[in-house]
């Protein structure tokens, strides 16, 4: 007979560890951090271990948490996935996929179409700037920028991305491009980076790029959203440090003009998903029509 613990207090205690945060793990599961840490000492009193250290806070999981957590993850998602495949109809239901606003809406809901039609897959869009949580939010992959790939999960990488500076071609004297010294004369546009890095764009990386050894102009406006940055660009506003890929379309569509060769290094765009998903075919063909 196999020695295990209730599947309650694993389920509670994966949860927690996943998210180091019993109220979140609560708010997930749908019981109060009372309950919660109830079933996390059950286990704990079961094991005869400390599974998490609880001070100083936040909450950190012991040694004997880290290796029991790994193993806990595996064995829930495997048993989610094979429930998922036995459930009627859900080789036809859509992928449910978690992408940024900016991704979503200047990339993927024009080629929604082409994605339906080409790679026969039908997808439901998650747009959100949180980094969706693949064990607990019923997301079947994620299209994350990231510099290098996570521990967490299985990480297809689908483009490299360049920083380059763009605005409305109206900005440009008779259309022509201007040198590094009068692209940082016209209004500069900042939003702020959503991933922690000492490699964000800034105008000071990209004027040191550009070998400008002169003091960067204030921003004249600045936003939250690189999205929102972009849009003010193609109204006129000013120059942007933009995503490459997400502004692309405008590029081609002449709405912006990219206009300098002189650009900084961004991350990468990946396809993030769970290791045996019982989508995987049609992730596999999700993949393979964005690497295109």
């Amino acid at each position: 007979m196999r020695r295990l613990p209730p599947l309650h207090a694993l389920r509670a205690f994966e949860a927690a560890a996943r998210h180091l945060h019993f109220k979140n793990a609560a708010e997930e599961l749908g019981l109060t951090p009372t309950a919660i840490s109830h079933q996390v000492r059950q286990l704990e009193d079961i094991l005869g271990l400390e599974l998490f250290h609880r001070f100083p806070r936040p909450v950190h999981l012991s040694p004997e948490g880290e290796k029991l957590f790994k193993v806990v993850r595996v064995s829930l998602d495997n048993i989610a996935g094979a429930v998922e495949e036995l459930s009627e109809g859900d080789h036809d239901s859509p992928l449910k996929m978690s992408v940024t606003l900016a991704f979503a809406s200047r990339w993927l809901l024009a080629r929604l179409p082409l994605l339906r039609k080409e790679a026969g897959v039908d997808v439901m869009v998650e747009a959100d700037d949180r980094i969706a949580d693949l064990h607990g939010s019923g997301m079947d992959l994620a299209i994350r920028y990231a510099e290098f790939p996570g521990e967490d999960a299985e990480w297809k990488k689908l483009f490299a991305d360049q920083i380059v500076p763009v605005c409305t071609p109206s900005l440009l004297v008779d259309h022509e491009l201007p040198t590094p010294e009068e692209i940082v004369k016209l209004p500069l546009l900042h939003y702020r980076w959503k991933t922690k890095s000492p490699n964000a764009p800034s105008w000071e990386r990209w004027m040191a790029q550009a070998n400008l050894d002169i003091q960067v102009r204030p921003a004249v406006q600045s936003f939250s959203e690189e999205i929102h940055a972009i849009e003010a660009a193609v109204n006129g506003q000013g120059v942007v440090l933009a995503s490459q890929l997400l502004v692309a379309d405008l590029i081609s569509e002449g709405a912006l003009a990219n206009i300098s060769e002189i650009s900084l290094p961004g991350h990468s765009y990946w396809a993030v998903f769970l290791p045996n998903h019982p989508k995987r075919q049609a992730i596999d063909r999700l993949i393979v029509w964005l690497d295109r």
